[in-house]
């Protein structure tokens, strides 16, 4: 592959994946639960749901969620075996990304149609349920060979952290898109017609398609010979040696309560803010407006104090964040509860960059020890059981709890059952942090400047 040559090009690259990453948002925070108008305010309901009813049946609907989650998840191998070894005369990583791209925009057009719109029936359900899952399966083709050409399309080490940067930026950014804004546009437009809007963002993964400069992979000559024998050679043998490694399968359960916490949150937080009468808009800018500048001091504690000190301060703050917005939540509205509620946001801000890091900074710092230690080359399997792993966390958190706190809803009394999500993920994040203590201390200890 030809590598790129000016800053430039490499940030522009960065930007490539942020349009599909922003029709992920939409899934799985508006479109999912647009499909249940349990748990909006009635205000809402005629914005923020497809036809102001429920449209599936939320027990089955549930079950589906949690299998196109854990579908996400255990997709990511086959997926990355098959962009590693396609052979094509137009390279590997360009008609991956086509192949991957043009059926996740058809299945997230057809989700925006209602095949019965007069209640929730089985066939709504199962429609939905099949496209979801369609829908996981081809964002995880496009985002999984997008990422493996980070290590292809630049030359250095510093370059492919250019590229990184940029990318946490960008995320960011369509975080805010899609808390921000598109919260802003539900408050006059139909979450059908919001997501029609956004959909032309998904053409930032063309920026791909014409810079990267591959040779046909037809030609066993014109791919390099370790690295095709690495990816079908060791498909297998990697997957076997990665759950050997106890500090990864240890950090996994870790990790797996803290994804639970943040994805429930993240997922409901529209039915949430809707519910007890928080400003989404104003809560979510101070939650990921300063997130650059807290990642500069999560990163500070790492180098004076270890990862363990780090994430452990990162997993507190994500809990006061939690508990807080709860008490807020059960305020009489005024300028008191507004102040308390952007309190809450920048207390949650001092945890969610951190939390996002760490997906991308532990399974790669694992992988390199596993190199270096056995020989073996399987960051890409890392990081595709980090996402088993994460896909069935999400599914528990979105598809079973936030779905029966939906339902639950529409029965409840003082408290809607939707307020208590926070406490929810509050309480994964604690489990989480009593669990950090079963991990090993070289682990722990990882980042820590010695003196």
């Amino acid at each position: 592959m030809r590598k790129l040559t000016k800053r430039s090009q490499m940030m522009l690259y960065a930007v490539s994946g942020m349009g599909v990453n922003m029709l992920n948002l939409m899934m799985g925070s508006y479109l999912c639960s647009a499909l249940i108008a349990g748990g909006f305010a009635a205000k809402d309901v005629p914005f923020q749901t497809f036809a102001g009813k429920d449209l599936v049946i939320a027990a089955v609907w549930s079950i589906f969620v949690l299998i196109a989650k854990i579908v996400d998840g255990v997709i990511d191998i086959p997926m990355a075996s098959f962009t590693d070894q396609l052979k094509s005369k137009w390279g590997r990583r360009r008609p991956s990304l086509i192949i991957g791209l043009v059926p996740m925009i058809v299945a997230y057009l057809l989700f925006l149609v209602v095949p019965n719109p007069y209640g929730a029936t089985l066939l709504n359900t199962i429609y939905y349920g099949v496209l979801l899952c369609i829908f996981y399966s081809f964002y995880t083709l496009t985002m999984v060979t997008y990422y493996a050409t980070f290590t292809e399309i630049v030359e250095t080490e510093q370059e492919r952290g250019l590229i990184s940067n940029t990318k946490s930026v960008c995320d960011i950014l369509y975080f805010i898109l899609g808390y921000v804004v598109v919260r802003m546009l539900l408050n006059g437009i139909n979450i059908r017609t919001v997501a029609l809007i956004v959909l032309p963002l998904v053409l930032t993964m063309l920026i791909p398609l014409f810079m990267i400069k591959e040779e046909s992979s037809i030609d066993i000559d014109s791919v390099n010979a370790n690295e095709v024998k690495a990816h079908s050679v060791h498909l297998f043998s990697s997957l076997r040696y990665t759950f050997k490694n106890k500090t990864f399968i240890k950090w996994m359960i870790v990790y797996s309560f803290m994804t639970f916490s943040v994805q429930l949150f993240l997922g409901g937080i529209n039915e949430y803010f809707s519910s007890v009468g928080m400003n989404m808009m104003l809560v979510m800018i101070c939650a990921f407006a300063p997130v650059p500048l807290t990642l500069m001091l999560y990163n500070k504690i790492i180098k004076n104090h270890g990862f363990g000190a780090a994430f452990r301060y990162t997993l507190i703050a994500f809990t006061i964040g939690m508990i807080a917005m709860f008490f807020i939540g059960r305020m009489e509205g005024g300028q008191t509860k507004t102040i308390f509620s952007v309190v809450s946001g920048l207390i949650s801000s001092f945890a969610i960059g951190a939390m996002f890091a760490v997906a991308y900074s532990i399974p790669s710092q694992l992988a390199a020890d596993e190199e270096e230690r056995t020989g073996v080359t399987n960051s890409a399997m890392y990081f595709a059981v980090q996402g088993l792993f994460a896909g069935v966390a999400t599914g528990i958190g979105t598809g079973i709890v936030l779905t029966a706190l939906k339902k639950a809803s529409e029965n409840a009394t003082g408290v809607p059952a939707i307020a208590y999500m926070t406490l929810i993920a509050a309480a994964g994040t604690v489990i989480a942090f009593i669990l950090t203590f079963i991990l090993p201390k070289e682990l722990l200890k990882l980042g820590k400047k010695e003196k």
